[in-house]
Order: C-alpha cells, then sequence, then structure tokens
C-alpha cells in the first residue's frame, strides 16, 4: 500500500510539471542560502586558520594602545564621538626594542620581533606606487611562517648597520619587475635607493603582506620615519599551553619598562592567537546566524507557498477523491497521498537547493583562490543532513492541513461538486 500511496503522489506532480518547480522554489532558494552560507563559514575558517598558519600558531601579539585611563577621562569630558576619534590619534611612543629584548629574556619565550610601518612612494624605472613599508627586526625571518623563495632575508649585521636593503612581498615585485628578476637590482623608497635582496612567495589574505616591502627596522626608524619606537611585536613561544601565563609575564615585562603601577594604565595589549581566533569565530558564528536567519523566512515563505499549491491541488482533485472513497478509500490513505506528495515536493526543492548551494559555494571559493585566499571548498556533511531534514518536515508541517482537509472529504459531496 505504501508503493500505491507513492505512485499516486507522484502522478499528482506530474500532473502539472511548470506548478511543482514553482512550488520548490521558495525551498530551493531557502535550502540553497543555507548551504552557501555554512560553506562560505567553513571556507572562511579555513582562510583564517592558513593565516594562523602563517603568523605561527605559537605566537603572541603586543600592540601599543591608549590606556583605559586616558579613554575614560576624554570620555567623561562630554562628547564621546569626538573624544573616541581624539583617542585614536594619540600617539603611544613607548613601545621600544629594549621591550622586545627583556621579552626573549622570559622563560617560555622562543623568540621575538619588533615592527613598524609606513606609507611610502616606491619606484623603478618607470614604475611608480604607493606602498606600505614594513620594518621589522631580522628575527622576523625566524618567527614569520612565510618563504622567501627567491634571495634571502636581510641579517642582524644590517639591521644594526642600517643597510638599505629590502625583500618585496610577491605582489609588488610583479608590479615593479613583471618579468625581471629583481634580485640585486635598486629601488626607489621615499629618498632612498633599497637592494632588493628577497622575494616573499604569494601569501594571500586581507594584510596586503604581498603588496609590502619589508625592510630592517632601524633603517625605516632612522633614515624614512625618525623615531624611536614601534607599532606591535610578534613573541613566538616555545609552549603555546602556557600562551596565557606567558602573556601575563610579558604584561609583568612592559609595566616594569614603562613605569606602571596600574593595569588601568596599560600602554600596550598582549593577544594570543586563541583570542585572536576566538573573535574571529565570534563575529563569524553571528553573521552566519544572521544570514541562516534570512534564509529561514525564505524556508517559511516556501513552506506557506507548498501549502497553499496543496490546498489548490485538492481543489482541482475533489472528483477524484470522492471516487477514489466511493471505490473503498479510507481517510488515512487519502491523508497519506497528499502528505507524501507535499514531503516529496520539499524535500526535491531541498535537494535542488543543495545541489544549487554548493555550486555556487565552488564559486565563491574559486573567486576567493584567484585572490590568491587560501580558501578551501568545503559542505559540511551535518548541514546537508540538517537541510534534508528540514525539507521533510516543512512538507509535512505544511502538507498536513490540506491533506487533512482532503481526508475529511464527503464522497458523495466531492462527487457531486465535480
Amino acid at each position: 500500500m505504501n508503493n500505491l500511496y507513492l505512485k499516486q503522489a507522484i502522478r499528482g506532480l506530474k500532473f502539472n510539471p511548470s506548478r511543482t518547480i514553482l512550488t520548490t522554489l521558495g525551498i530551493m532558494i531557502g535550502i540553497g542560502t543555507v548551504i552557501l552560507v555554512l560553506s562560505a563559514g567553513e571556507g572562511f575558517k579555513s582562510y583564517i586558520n592558513s593565516q594562523i598558519e602563517i603568523n605561527g600558531s605559537n605566537v603572541v601579539f603586543v600592540e601599543v594602545s591608549v590606556p583605559r585611563s586616558t579613554k575614560q577621562r576624554s570620555n567623561s569630558s562630554g562628547n564621546e564621538t569626538a573624544n573616541s576619534s581624539a583617542n585614536n590619534a594619540i600617539p603611544i611612543t613607548t613601545l621600544k626594542m629594549r621591550d622586545v629584548e627583556d621579552i626573549k629574556n622570559i622563560p617560555n619565550v622562543k623568540n621575538a620581533y619588533g615592527a613598524s610601518m609606513g606609507q611610502q612612494p616606491v619606484s623603478y624605472k618607470n614604475v611608480s606606487k604607493n606602498a606600505f613599508i614594513f620594518g621589522a627586526s631580522s628575527s622576523r625571518f625566524d618567527v614569520d611562517k612565510g618563504i622567501v623563495t627567491q634571495g634571502r632575508g636581510y641579517t642582524t649585521q644590517e639591521d644594526k648597520a642600517l643597510a638599505q636593503v629590502a625583500v618585496l612581498g610577491n605582489k609588488i615585485a610583479k608590479d615593479l619587475f613583471e618579468d625581471q628578476d629583481p634580485l640585486g637590482k635598486l629601488i626607489r623608497v621615499g629618498n632612498y635607493n633599497f637592494e632588493v635582496i628577497g622575494v616573499y612567495a604569494m601569501r594571500g589574505g586581507f594584510d596586503g603582506s604581498d603588496d609590502q616591502i619589508f625592510i630592517p627596522i632601524t633603517t625605516l626608524q632612522k633614515k624614512i620615519q625618525g623615531i624611536d619606537y614601534l607599532i606591535y611585536s610578534v613573541v613566538e613561544l616555545e609552549d603555546n599551553s602556557k600562551a596565557d601565563a606567558t602573556s601575563l609575564d610579558i604584561a609583568d615585562v612592559l609595566r616594569r619598562n614603562h613605569y606602571i603601577s596600574d593595569p588601568i594604565r596599560d600602554d600596550f595589549k598582549v593577544t594570543t592567537q586563541e583570542e585572536t581566533l576566538n573573535i574571529f569565530s565570534t563575529v563569524l558564528k553571528g553573521i552566519t546566524f544572521l544570514l541562516i536567519a534570512i534564509a529561514s523566512i525564505s524556508l517559511l515563505v516556501g513552506g506557506v507557498g507548498v501549502m497553499n499549491i496543496m490546498y489548490v491541488i485538492v481543489t482541482e482533485r475533489v472528483g477524484e477523491i470522492g471516487l477514489k472513497k466511493a471505490l473503498g478509500a479510507r481517510n488515512h490513505d487519502i491523508l497519506y497521498e497528499f502528505l507524501i506528495e507535499s514531503i516529496i515536493l520539499t524535500v526535491i526543492g531541498g535537494v535542488i537547493g543543495i545541489l544549487g548551494g554548493s555550486f555556487f559555494a565552488f564559486l565563491v571559493s574559486k573567486i576567493a583562490q584567484s585572490f590568491g585566499l587560501t580558501w578551501k571548498f568545503i559542505v559540511p556533511l551535518w548541514g546537508v543532513i540538517l537541510s534534508v531534514s528540514v525539507s521533510a518536515i516543512i512538507g509535512i508541517v505544511f502538507g498536513v492541513f490540506p491533506a487533512r482537509n482532503a481526508a475529511k472529504l464527503n464522497p458523495i459531496e466531492a462527487l457531486n461538486k465535480e
């Protein structure tokens, strides 16, 4: 009897294929959007993980930061918006290379480097552009996981000697030199000539490192920026499981060096990779929830559409229902037939939505990869199972009412209406 219900439901769907397709459209769009959102979320996670691997999974970031006490005083003065801008403009000049050297003496610290950056006009022959100049101590090449595919990184001796040498990001190397070998050639950075001694492999990412020029930190400070302070430092750990404890040790060193007795006056911020990843995960979960909520509205609209069409189908087949009941079909036979028809409609829409969503997710991954991002195409299995289950549930919930109406029809009245 179950096969008979299925055959009758399929026959009903074949009767008007264009209406069947239009009925499932809302379900297709909703499920497709859910799959696209979940897949894009997994792709974004893969990108974030790849960036963490490049920077090193066992690192801690030390950044300059406006003390909370300064922010509180500014905000209490009246105009919070204006004062927020003022806070952002306050230069913090207390982070120095001495701090980095002291941080290296902390037991769980394996290595560390200090960094600063600025923007300068860069040119080679007739090609010129504005670029970010990234200054870092030579320890960067030990801590950073990026690969110098051509040439080499600069040395500690070159850093101390204020050498005018540069390692280029992959993109800017191509912009300046196209297919030429850049090694040994001189580029103009601001008012100085720099010898290109290395080129990084393509890294990919939103940080723009592929379009940056890397030079010794002392060269950047003394010759280009005229400063003696850092913007941030990257600290490599021996044991990442002790990251929180080491962060506290780093904070203690910096407070001692900066003569800070109250943490509210801290002019720095120490962040572990885990904290950074948690921030990204929280943002991603919020965005994913919002998009799925929007997709759920589409699913709800699709479910209402299925219910309306099923009511229409019941009305069109009143005579058929009356005839079947006159020939001995019971109420539950009619109920099952129309309910299965509704479930088939929504499951078909769900399957097509999964395929469509996966296709668009694949396109998103390819577009991201074309921009040099490490973006994997992943469709989570639990998402597929969830989508099919939701489709079936929608079919049952929104199909049961018209199916019950069909089952309750009086056979004589149904035949008279026909």
